[in-house]
């Protein structure tokens, strides 16, 4: 029998529930940007955070190793582009950086271990 994946689960705590709704809007802009014709290399981890984030949802652990690495890497991409002077990243970086708490705080953290697989 296959098996029913979803996009979202309402019995995970608030702060993993947070993080998906973030990740999953946040592939969202990253696919609008592109779509509009934007730096494509740029795009690449917004659309990859909807991976880890349907992972999140159906609970695999990968899922969760993959967002926290993708998140850090997101909150460093966008970090170094406000180093550079581009001040547009702004709003991007508090972003990354929320969605990177909510995925490292103790209440995800502690869900993904004992419920995850």
């Amino acid at each position: 029998m296959p098996e029913h994946r979803k996009w979202f689960d309402s019995s995970q705590p608030q702060t993993l529930q947070g993080a998906l709704i973030l990740a999953y809007i946040t592939a969202a802009f990253g696919l609008l940007w592109l779509l509009m014709g934007t730096y494509p290399l740029l795009e690449i981890l917004p659309l990859a955070l909807a991976l880890p984030a349907l992972g999140i949802a159906n609970e695999k652990r990968w899922g969760y190793g993959l967002g926290i690495v993708l998140a850090g890497l997101y909150v460093l991409q966008n970090l170094m582009f406000l180093v550079l002077g581009v001040w547009v990243f702004v709003i991007n970086l508090l972003f990354a950086v929320v969605l990177f708490a909510l995925l490292m705080h103790p209440q995800s953290r502690e869900y993904q271990r004992i419920w995850f697989k």
